[in-house]
């Protein structure tokens, strides 16, 4: 499928002769490339068209004293490698003797079985014919909809692989594809409204591109109607995609790396704590089907599993990558990254009623007659976002919704804490729904308060 490949064993077989010519005995390697190709028009126009081949390796050596050094090289021959591998045996004289990363004890254990089979790449020129086809059916829908300001659409082949010295051997291929469709209406003496829809698969021949111009049509068009929103407490339900990126900005409460940072609302003994309803449930799971990026392995080799964070409205676990899970005394969970001092991230969140539970609540978003605000994107989550306070202040496109009736909100902030915000969620709806960042169904919270524009 693409020239741009690494050959797991020849590779590792390389190192392995190098490092015993340079006496290193310890090693690993994360190695990763790509083919990307993507486009993005303009009033049936070409706007940008780019294709490019990327490659990258990242190289640790640990020397005798059991300093780690570590390199990156974007070149795959022989005196690239050499050059890499000298180079990070050399940097071992600057580790930092306070954080030593290792091997995870995990990198030779047993991946999962992920069931995602490559698709064929369509190649610059059909993406262009698709999409400016694509914007052309959107701008026709609706005479408010004057421009698509942002559009792509793209598509990738992906290889990513680990190595060690302790002879652990990992790679996989995955091919990707997205699409995102957002419009800008505007009317005389209105102010501009947009609305947008993204669409992610695992190749760009599936993707649902009439499912995504329709929404982005069904959700600008839902915000031309807007008033203003008196300030005060409401009642508010947030849809699924908004309730994950309010999570996700608040991720550190559960990365083992936050806690030792000293930079996350959780710290070492928060294990066991009460932090949310106790109907509440989260999960991070990285294998999940609706999961178009999911990989079986992170970047220290350890296998990527279905891992409770929250149960019950008590915090289960953290997420670890082998420096972590050793100062903790657990297992790495598969969500390390490669370096020096090694990242943490979450992989795809799971919102869900924990089992056997119930809010004893049955509200619905589409039939509660009572006024209440839906929430359905957040904005300026860098800024807006205090993650050691768990505080929030953050922008939001929604509706008040008033006897089953939607009035677009011309311009509003929510504001709380994060901690507050889960132990006053009233009710988690039956249905969740699959979206590109996560699974979760409507949430909704009692009491948050709303700023509305003077």
């Amino acid at each position: 499928m693409s020239n741009n490949t690494l050959n797991a064993n020849a590779l590792r077989d390389r190192l392995q002769t190098l490092a015993t010519r340079e006496g290193i005995r310890h090693w690993d390697l994360g190695a990763a490339c790509s083919d990307d190709c993507s486009v993005q028009v303009d009033r049936g126009e070409a706007k940008q068209m780019k294709a490019a081949q990327r490659s990258s390796i990242t190289v640790r050596v640990w020397n005798s004293d059991g300093l780690v050094g570590i390199t990156s090289t974007t070149d795959l021959s022989d005196s690239g490698l050499e050059q890499a591998l000298v180079g990070a045996h050399q940097a071992t004289a600057f580790g930092n003797p306070n954080d030593i990363p290792q091997f995870s004890p995990l990198a030779t254990a047993p991946l999962p079985e992920l069931d995602r089979p490559l698709q064929p790449q369509q190649g610059i020129l059909p993406l262009l014919k698709t999409l400016r086809e694509a914007e052309a059916e959107l701008l026709s829908r609706h005479d408010a909809i004057q421009t698509v300001p942002y559009n792509g659409f793209a598509e990738s082949l992906s290889q990513s692989l680990y190595l060690n010295s302790d002879g652990a051997l990992r790679e996989m291929e995955r091919t990707q594809a997205s699409l995102y469709l957002y419009a800008r209406a505007e009317q005389e003496g209105r102010k501009p409204r947009s609305g947008g829809a993204v669409r992610l698969g695992l190749g760009s021949h599936g993707l649902d591109v009439e499912g995504c111009i329709s929404e982005a049509v069904e959700r600008t068009v839902s915000h031309l109607a807007y008033q203003p929103i008196e300030t005060g407490s409401y009642r508010v339900c947030f849809k699924p995609e908004a309730f994950l990126s309010l999570m996700g900005a608040f991720s550190s409460m559960f990365n083992a790396r936050s806690v030792l940072d000293g930079v996350s609302l959780s710290n070492r003994e928060s294990i066991g704590d009460r932090i949310a309803v106790p109907f509440l449930s989260l999960h991070d799971n990285g294998l999940h089907p609706g999961h178009v990026s999911a990989s079986a392995f992170d970047g220290e080799g350890t296998p990527t599993r279905r891992l409770c964070l929250v149960d019950g409205g008590d915090l289960t676990s953290f997420l670890h990558s082998e420096a972590t899970a050793r100062a903790f005394g657990v297992q790495p969970t598969g969500h390390a990254g490669l370096g020096a001092k090694v990242s943490v991230g979450p992989d795809w969140f799971e919102v869900s009623t924990k089992a056997g539970a119930t809010s004893g609540s049955s509200l619905d978003h589409r039939s509660e007659r009572d006024p209440f605000v839906l929430i359905e994107d957040l904005s300026a989550l860098h800024a807006g976002v205090k993650a050691t306070q768990g505080s929030f202040s953050l922008p939001f496109d929604g509706w008040l919704v008033k006897g089953g009736e939607r009035i677009s909100v011309e311009a509003a902030t929510v504001a709380g804490d994060i901690r507050t915000l889960l132990n006053s969620i009233v009710h988690l709806e039956a249905e969740a729904e699959v979206t590109p960042r996560g699974v979760c169904p409507h949430v909704w919270v009692d009491a948050l308060s709303i700023t509305g524009e003077a």
